[in-house]
């Protein structure tokens, strides 16, 4: 796959539009648009990169990202919890090959990584906005 096939350094680009809630010089989050649980988001590497196991690097790259986006969701959506997790190659479940980390909000009604409903049914620009404090 070449960066110019990949959904992801498409998003990354500006190309695809997404509802980002966090970017630094090495990452881009942005809300999964088949969500797991409301508020559900991807941090994705800026530069192309397969998968997680494909470079021993992007993982240590997007953890400071993965910790502030996890502590936002948290604090904007009142979760009380995150499930973080990343699947690495095809039989793991991996659908767009570009590296990213499943961030998930989590809450005491509903614990634990068996008891994700997805894809559930969310408003995106509603979810967007109480997470960045923007209006819709």
């Amino acid at each position: 796959m070449t960066e110019s096939d990949c959904l992801f350094c498409r998003i990354v680009s500006g190309e695809i539009p997404s509802k980002q809630i966090h970017s630094d010089d090495a990452s881009v989050t942005f809300l999964d648009i088949s969500p797991w649980q409301e508020g559900h988001a991807l941090v994705i590497p800026r530069r192309h990169v397969a998968d997680a196991l494909a470079d021993e690097s992007v993982l240590a790259e997007l953890a400071p990202a993965v910790v502030a986006v996890g502590n936002l969701l948290k604090e904007r959506l009142g979760a009380s919890a995150c499930n973080i997790l990343t699947n690495a190659g095809a039989d793991s479940g991996q659908e767009v090959f570009h590296a990213h980390v499943h961030v998930i909000p989590r809450y005491a009604d509903n614990p634990g990584i068996a008891n994700l409903r997805g894809p559930v049914e969310s408003d995106l620009d509603e979810v967007h906005a109480r997470i960045t404090g923007k209006g819709r």
